[in-house]
């Protein structure tokens, strides 16, 4: 596809398409790269060490990620419309609350909310919503929707930043909270205002392809999880979530180690987003073009080298590649991972089903932090801890492959098989 192939589909669809683009960069406000610039302020009102923050962020996230099946399922049964909405005015309470959070007792609730609420609920409707309501753009319009995680990442963090070393932690976070309510709340009833029409036209769609074809039928959650390539594919589509959350939560702990500096990192997250957004531009033609089953195998690819390149050099130069090449693993999985389950798995439980894949990521967030954590109080370097993630994702990669062959055909087989 040309960039003005491109470019029109983008302003034929600009309205849900910028609906997309608004949650998936809200969500940023409970993803770990714009908590985990508060780490340092955080830990030193409540008197923490690494590993307390660690495991307070653990557990707040666990409990996200075992809510989020049975919150993340209501996409399916409620109008789009509505639960955008509360899930935009919950994300706006949780940036109040962790601001006013009176002690470490209540950081748990806290972190429980940011993460339900911006990483799980926030990105889970941006990406949805893409994946249900287009058929053969679906994977452009996930990537584009998807540029919304890029724009976070490469602004929100070094915003955070600079507005906790003028205002403080928590002024800081009373700001995000009005403007998540005062801009984000009323833009996105508007960007959704005329959605019931193509609520309608999906409605009808399914019932034109619900005529006994195999390719048009849906999987529900429950048969999902009891066939053996989603076993297989875990440990490769977990691994962004788990690795990337250990490192940009460590991220400060990380260049001071290596030198980089923490304005250094967090002011270069905007090449980690560059990566993410030629990754998530490239990939979406390409999945309309072979499928993302076909995308999946390399993703994993750019954070191998990444991952290296900590392992094996010093220089703050280094950091560049390595944060370009988290971004291009980044920007694929967005697109190639969301669309992967609406082209094998049908659109019609799409929702329930990756709910429970993101619960999954959740906890594997919230596993990364602490896992890393751990090994540095136990004396291991922050370089062979980077060797050891590359050794698993090159493994996880090696099972992707195996069940993908196994399974070329998924769609062309009853989900009751």
């Amino acid at each position: 596809m040309s960039s003005q192939d491109y470019l029109r589909f983008a302003l034929a669809n600009r309205r849900f398409l910028a609906f997309g683009f608004a949650m998936t960069c809200a969500s940023s406000i409970g993803q770990t790269y714009f908590i985990g610039v508060f780490g340092p302020a955080v830990r030193a009102e409540f008197g923490l060490s690494h590993g307390s923050w660690g495991v307070i962020y653990m557990a707040g996230t666990l409990l996200s990620a075992a809510l989020l099946p049975w919150t993340g399922r209501h996409i399916d049964r409620m109008p789009l419309r509505t639960y955008a909405t509360l899930v935009c005015a919950g994300l706006a309470v949780a940036a109040a609350y962790i601001a006013l959070v009176p002690d470490i007792r209540w950081l748990i609730l806290a972190v429980f909310l940011l993460r339900q609420f911006g990483q799980g609920l926030a990105s889970h409707v941006g990406t949805t919503a893409m994946a249900r309501y287009f058929d053969a753009d679906r994977g452009k319009a996930v990537a584009l929707a998807s540029l919304g995680f890029a724009a976070g990442e490469a602004l929100l963090p070094f915003l955070a930043v600079l507005g906790i070393a003028a205002i403080g932690w928590r002024a800081t976070y009373v700001t995000t909270a009005l403007l998540l309510a005062i801009c984000l709340v009323p833009a996105v009833r508007w960007l959704l205002r005329h959605h019931e029409a193509r609520h309608r036209d999906h409605l009808e769609r399914l019932a034109a392809d619900a005529d006994g074809k195999p390719a048009g039928r849906s999987w529900t959650r429950a048969q999902v999880a009891r066939h053996g390539l989603f076993y297989l594919l875990l440990p490769a589509l977990l691994a962004p979530s788990f690795i990337s959350t250990a490192l940009f939560f460590h991220h400060l702990v990380l260049a001071d180690v290596k030198g980089w500096g923490a304005v250094w990192i967090t002011g270069s997250y905007w090449i980690y987003a560059i990566g993410a957004v030629l990754a998530s531009l490239a990939a979406g033609p390409l999945i309309d073009r072979i499928t993302a089953a076909r995308v999946l195998p390399i993703f994993l690819g750019p954070m191998v080298l990444g991952l290296l390149i900590v392992w094996q050099f010093e220089s703050s130069v280094w950091a560049l590649p390595y944060l370009f090449l988290l971004g291009l693993t980044g920007g694929m999985a967005y697109t190639a991972i969301t669309t992967f389950w609406a082209e094998v798995y049908g659109v019609l439980h799409l929702g329930a089903i990756r709910s429970m894949v993101v619960a999954l990521s959740v906890f594997s967030s919230a596993l990364g932090p602490v896992v890393m954590g751990v090994a540095m109080d136990a004396g291991v370097s922050v370089e062979a801890i980077c060797g050891l993630f590359a050794l698993y994702c090159v493994a996880a990669t090696g099972l992707m492959m195996l069940g993908l062959n196994g399974f070329k055909n998924l769609r062309a087989v009853s989900p009751n098989a």
